[in-house]
């Protein structure tokens, strides 16, 4: 639904007094026991299965030893912190169906609707002078706001705004006097003037969460190999040959050195998210830092057993101390895909405006097809690795291939935008 006109201010706060001048009035609020009951036992049986998870990530965080345990505690944590998204909003829910109350506000130029719970929640200004057609509406039965029952309805902008619920007929003349006595405003009848029905609703997607990095005139154009972030990408790709030629490293630390790309690539989507989501990204966003860290620790898993142990390998799951070491030798080629990363994000992302017509929903989706695609490359090439020998020419044929694709797709993705 596109919403235009007039907009209210919004705010989370306090629900503060008044004054003795000012109108502070709570709403009737029905509560429907049935929808209460219902939603009460969904919880609990999401619950269950979190509290179990609960005991068994911290027996799994008290005794780890090798790798395979450490990757079993961090696939537990990523599914608690995935399933916990659940039973936390509708505790939440729960909490505001039984507990939640609308209060009405009125002092000189301000009417405030507040809906939350006792001293806290979410509130709408409006301005009195623009409120028009205040009534009390009777809803159909069935219909998305028959829960109200009989319940005030005034007209602001373009759009409708409802209040209360189990309203008397006889109450309205009373409310309507006492609003206008405490705003010092007379609450109009009839249409909307043309002025407050012009300027559409201005959405997340369309507001901009910083000053733009690039030259808008540049936003549109597609990237080329010559592009700063297109650069940067092979830059910081070319390190691995590096350390394959001068330094000696192995198929396994071109594989571990990928992986940690895969997270880099999953920490920048996070922001992201954030950026698109804003306070939806407070729920989206641990539900998406749950399910891609238990991925990418099944992922590393798979990575270190066949690529740093071997399929030969008969020990168990890997001694910490020697993944950390693998970690530390890469640490120049890690920083340095990061700072592209980062680089990408704030010059792309940010300076293009990539933000635009995009949806918590397909960001969430995004990293994983380059991801999966771009690993599926270097198991491909890892097991020909392995089957002609771990030479350096054919190595360097891998590295080649993943710097191929991964920037086709950096270019492909900024295309899409």
């Amino acid at each position: 639904m596109i919403r235009k006109g007039l907009r209210p201010g919004f705010k989370i706060g306090l629900d503060l007094p008044v004054g003795t001048d000012g109108l502070r009035q709570v709403l009737p609020f029905r509560r429907s026991w049935i929808a209460i009951a219902i939603l009460a036992i969904m919880d609990i049986v999401f619950i269950i299965p979190a509290v179990i998870t609960i005991q068994q990530a911290a027996e799994g965080w008290n005794e780890f030893d090798s790798l395979f345990d450490l990757v079993g505690a961090l696939f537990l944590s990523g599914w608690l912190l995935g399933w916990s998204i659940a039973p936390l909003l509708m505790t939440g829910i729960l909490v505001l169906m039984l507990f939640g109350r609308e209060v009405l506000k009125a002092r000189p130029g301000t009417v405030e609707i507040l809906i939350g719970l006792p001293l806290f929640g979410i509130s709408a200004r409006y301005d009195p002078s623009k409120m028009r057609n205040l009534r009390i509406e009777h809803p159909v039965e069935k219909s998305g706001k028959s829960w109200r029952g009989s319940h005030l309805v005034f007209d602001y902008g373009a759009n409708s705004v409802a209040l209360g619920s189990a309203i008397r007929d006889d109450e309205l003349s009373e409310l309507t006097s006492q609003i206008q006595i405490a705003t010092g405003t007379a609450l109009r009848r009839g249409d909307a003037l043309p002025e407050e029905l012009q300027a559409k609703w201005e959405t997340a997607e369309e507001k901009s969460p910083a000053q733009p990095l690039a030259d808008p005139v540049s936003e549109g154009a597609p990237l080329t190999l010559a592009s700063p972030t297109t650069l940067a990408l092979i830059i910081a790709n070319l390190i691995p040959i590096a350390g394959t030629v001068f330094l000696g490293w192995k198929l396994s630390d071109v594989m571990v050195l990928y992986w940690a790309e895969s997270a880099v690539v999953g920490f920048f989507n996070l922001c992201k998210i954030a950026v698109i989501g804003r306070w939806m990204a407070l729920l989206a966003g641990p539900f998406f830092a749950g399910h891609f860290g238990g991925f990418m620790a099944v992922h590393f898993l798979f990575i270190y057993t066949i690529f740093v142990e071997g399929l030969q390998n008969d020990s168990a799951g890997g001694d910490l101390g020697t993944v950390a070491q693998l970690f530390i030798g890469l640490w120049p080629a890690l920083a340095a895909l990061f700072i592209s990363h980062a680089f990408s994000f704030f010059q792309n992302f940010i300076g293009r405006r990539e933000y635009l017509k995009r949806s918590v929903q397909t960001q969430m989706s995004e990293p994983y097809s380059r991801i999966i695609f771009m690993h599926l490359i270097l198991i491909f090439g890892g097991g020909v690795t392995m089957i002609l020998g771990e030479t350096t020419p054919v190595l360097l044929v891998v590295i080649g291939l993943k710097i191929y694709f991964d920037v086709k797709a950096h270019m492909k993705e900024r295309l899409k935008r």
